[in-house]
């Protein structure tokens, strides 16, 4: 299969347009960048599974990603071969098994619903992994470092796998969960451990952004936003501390703060 990760090239992300902006200087018609979208098509085995409204960057790692996403597949080995054709907006995955059974055929949102999944399973988190609160906002900073195509057109989420010292992976995309499933894809087409790690995300935590973190066998799940009261409480089943808010130098830890040295209480 081919490989490529595009990590720095934004060629193709983002295009120009015009727009009228207020200020208290009055209106002004100038240039802006917006955040490219396309309806990649996922085939398997010469079915149509899904359209995914994305954005094409690391197409390779979001198809292999969302195939392991959602157990179709288990591994890569599973895929005999796969072609992705940014032109016709399709990737063609074949199975080395032929005679699995596809789910229907569905269009996946780049927004809230973007995270439907065929099969809501969570695996238990078991971890021992411990970090502090210094450690998780030095991260988010350089986060925000490498958010490249947020800062040439908005409009896009960013999320990246770390160790409790540095990135491994970082992926954007118009949609939170696409980010999510191209970290996974990219770990696993590259061999990346994804256990026993961090996922810090810039958008909301929803419960289905657990259930691929448990997935990943990710203890630690962390974003500048506040979670949702679901995701919450699926955090805390599944074994998973929830940092949310962690902007500048505060963050709220909302499930299983002992990872983060926090004194627990009644």
């Amino acid at each position: 299969m081919e490989e490529t990760f595009g990590a720095s090239d934004m060629k193709g992300l983002a295009v120009d347009t015009v727009c009228d902006r207020f200020s208290e200087e009055g209106w002004v018609r100038t240039s802006a960048r917006v955040p490219t979208e396309m309806d990649l098509t996922i085939y398997v085995n010469g079915r149509a599974l899904v359209n995914i409204l994305c954005t094409p960057a690391k197409l390779n790692c979001l198809v292999i990603g969302y195939l392991y996403a959602e157990g179709i597949i288990s591994d890569v080995g599973d895929v005999a071969s796969m072609r992705i054709c940014e032109d016709d907006s399709l990737a063609d995955v074949i199975l080395n098994n032929p005679a699995y059974t596809l789910p229907t055929v569905r269009t996946l949102a780049s927004g809230c619903s973007g995270g439907g999944v065929f099969k809501t399973q969570g695996q238990e988190v078991d971890s021992e992994l411990v970090v502090t609160p210094t450690e998780v906002l030095s991260l988010m900073k350089e986060l925000q470092e490498q958010m490249e195509l947020y800062r040439i057109s908005g409009g896009v989420h960013t999320s990246a796998l770390s160790d409790t010292g540095k990135l491994l992976v970082v992926a954007e995309d118009i949609g939170r969960h696409n980010t999510l499933n191209k970290i996974q894809g990219e770990c696993l087409l590259r061999g990346i451990s994804t256990r026993d790690r961090l996922l810090l995300i810039t958008g909301r935590i929803s419960s289905e952004m657990l259930l691929k973190a448990a997935r990943m066998q990710v203890p630690v799940v962390v974003s500048r936003r506040s979670p949702t009261g679901k995701a919450i409480s699926l955090a805390r089943d599944l074994g998973i501390t929830l940092v949310g808010q962690a902007r500048g130098s505060r963050l709220a830890v909302f499930t299983h703060e002992e990872r983060l040295g926090c004194p627990q209480t009644g």
